[in-house]
């Protein structure tokens, strides 16, 4: 297993910074991971967020991969239901060019009506239309349908999903599965056989929703406001273009009274020690390549995200092992 760290590029309201100077300070953070051994820097998708959520993972991840040498370059995940398959195998192996074939291109389906509104694309078929623009973008790169071509042959893809219907997908594409479940994992291997691919070679990865500090209890008091505002944004953003109710809005409070060991359900804050101890439980028995930690809740303070990536990509392989 080697560790990474998500970016979703949240600049929201309250402590917003001019956001040429966010990107910049943003791509410093990477370089700064990549310097100290993470093996994977991941961009994420999200569009029509107040907060600017990073909604063109590939632009921002091909001027990653011209800052960094080592780490992989990867998405967790880019929707290709929002994109013609043409545009999407271009701008990937551009990526994969310029960081010299480091691309892992996970993808996944979404789950918001307006994302799929603004791209005119149809929301009530977007598994389908995941899955054929995944067959479509490997075949382009397989038939040399666009040029040029992206240096791995072939790039490692993975599938972000959720649910028993998307493990399925993922395997029966013949693709990793970007979520580390117990619970998922059987429906992703039947998929494989369902593909004609063989069970042995199944791979997973995913987000962990940990962050890593020295003193939980004092990092939790500052990481309290920015955890409520991603908390937030996401449950609102989930009903936005359907007739369900708007969930009650979530104060700070609410995780100020939460301590390390007793965490709000969306994000542990941990030490390195602890936070290894509950990841080799979490993920024994499932062949794991890659851990996925937050770099950043919502734009939460310099010194916190510096820290955490320190702690994620130097200390906590050391507490793994091999």
């Amino acid at each position: 297993m080697d560790v990474g760290l998500l970016f979703d590029l949240r600049n929201p309201e309250g402590w917003k910074r001019p956001w040429a100077d966010h990107y910049a300070q943003s791509l410093e953070f990477c370089e700064e991971a990549d310097r100290r051994g993470a093996g994977g820097l991941w961009f994420t998708e999200h569009h029509l967020f107040e907060d600017g959520y990073l909604p063109q993972p590939l632009t921002f991840a091909a001027a990653a991969a011209a800052r960094t040498r080592n780490a992989r370059i990867c998405t967790s995940v880019v929707l290709p239901a929002l994109r013609k398959p043409a545009q999407l195998a271009e701008e990937a192996a551009i990526v994969d060019l310029v960081s010299g074939g480091r691309l892992e291109l996970g993808m996944g389906a979404g789950y918001r009506v307006p994302e799929y509104d603004l791209m005119d694309a149809d929301f009530t078929r977007r598994f389908r239309l995941t899955e054929e623009n995944i067959r479509e973008v490997r075949r382009l790169w397989e038939e040399g349908g666009v040029t040029p071509g992206p240096i791995q042959d072939p790039v490692p893809l993975w599938g972000g999903f959720y649910g028993p219907r998307g493990a399925r997908m993922a395997g029966r594409l013949g693709i990793g599965l970007l979520h580390i479940s117990h619970e998922l994992f059987p429906h992703y291997r039947e998929g494989l056989v369902e593909g004609g691919h063989d069970p042995a070679t199944a791979r997973v990865s995913g987000l962990l929703p940990i962050i890593l500090a020295d003193d939980p209890d004092e990092a939790w008091a500052r990481v309290a406001p920015f955890l409520a505002h991603q908390m937030n944004s996401y449950r609102q953003s989930s009903v936005e273009g359907t007739d369900r109710p708007r969930p009650p809005i979530i104060h700070p409070d609410e995780f100020r009274k939460r301590t390390s060991n007793a965490p709000w359900g969306a994000l542990k804050i941990l030490t390195p020690a602890d936070a290894a101890a509950q990841i080799k439980e979490t993920t024994e028995g499932l062949p794991v390549e890659h851990l996925i930690f937050w770099a950043s809740i919502a734009g939460m303070p310099d010194d916190l995200t510096a820290r955490n990536i320190e702690l994620v990509s130097e200390e906590l392989p050391l507490l793994l092992g091999p």
